[in-house]
């Protein structure tokens, strides 16, 4: 093994678990935003099951298949959406929790995207 592909496969591994990290936190933060932290109404909304389709990722990104590190990038847009547009005119703690949805998003982005770019550049021509 050179000395060029350990590096290499250290950032790969780092961009999986980036992406792991960021996918479950969104999960996490969907849940709680609207059960606990600044429901719609008192007490918590369904409007928390818009997590579910973060889970059916979760399990291709942990078995790092490629092809879900792809549709994710793009899926993950939807979110960031959203929390952009309840950041704009909200209460304090609504807009600090849209502002960790957006950050977790492009955290989500930034890390699938530079892990496919790494793995390709790594795949035989």
């Amino acid at each position: 093994m050179t000395d060029s592909a350990q590096p290499l496969s250290n950032a790969v591994s780092a961009t999986r678990w980036l992406a792991v990290g960021s996918l479950l936190g969104l999960i996490v933060l969907g849940v709680a935003w609207e059960l606990w932290l600044a429901p719609l109404r008192p007490g918590g909304t369904l409007l928390a099951l818009k997590v579910l389709p973060l889970c059916i990722p979760l399990a291709g990104i942990l078995r790092n298949r490629m092809y879900t590190y792809r549709w994710v990038s793009l899926v993950v847009w939807l979110y960031f959406i959203e929390g952009v547009v309840r950041a704009w005119k909200a209460d304090a703690a609504t807009t600090a929790c849209a502002l960790a949805e957006v950050a977790l998003c492009l955290c989500l982005f930034a890390a699938c995207a530079m892990h496919v770019r790494l793995r390709l550049a790594k795949a035989p021509a």
